[in-house]
């Protein structure tokens, strides 16, 4: 018997094209609809042995709109965070802006995380490695890096799910 987590993922990929249409429809076509369908499938590939999933799809479904759900309420705390913050300082200062420059601290910890995705990236198979750049940093959709690799659409999702899972597993603070 399977274990959940790889019903799930099997789930997932079956119906990535109708989970990222309700993904897409919910966020108005906004370029998060890939991040959402990443985070879910990270989810969905960690399902713990123990849980008890009656319906996969149902689940998913769920899953995506909770994910939403937290994206947005994200969002809007640190919209009134940083509203908070640009009112109690307007009056502090001359110009009424706050400097969004980042700490030091927060700098130094950026640049070392950095340096860890580019190790990481760089020990991705060839394959994989040009699957993701084409992707994350060209900004190809899925149908582009096939038809640029010359394989098909379910072979790049699954080079870009392979590697999110190694960049997620080598990143972690």
């Amino acid at each position: 018997m399977s274990s959940p987590a790889s019903a799930l993922v099997d789930a997932y990929l079956q119906m990535r094209p109708d989970l990222r249409r309700f993904v897409a429809a919910r966020l108005g076509g906004q370029a998060d609809v890939e991040d959402v369908l990443q985070e879910l499938y990270l989810k969905a590939s960690r399902a713990p042995e123990t849980s008890d999933i009656r319906d996969p799809r149902a689940y998913l479904y769920r899953l995506a709109s909770n994910l939403m759900m937290d994206r947005w309420r994200s969002t809007r705390r640190a919209a009134a965070r940083d509203g908070a913050w640009r009112l109690a300082f307007h009056g502090a200062e001359a110009s009424g802006d706050v400097d969004d420059a980042p700490s030091a601290e927060a700098t130094v910890d950026a640049r070392q995380r950095l340096q860890a995705l580019v190790r990481a990236l760089d020990a991705l198979p060839e394959k994989t490695r040009s699957v993701f750049r084409l992707h994350k940093f060209d900004g190809l959709s899925y149908a582009e890096v096939a038809e640029r690799e010359g394989m098909s659409r379910s072979s790049v999702e699954k080079h870009m799910m392979q590697a999110l899972r190694v960049l997620a597993e080598r990143t972690r603070s």
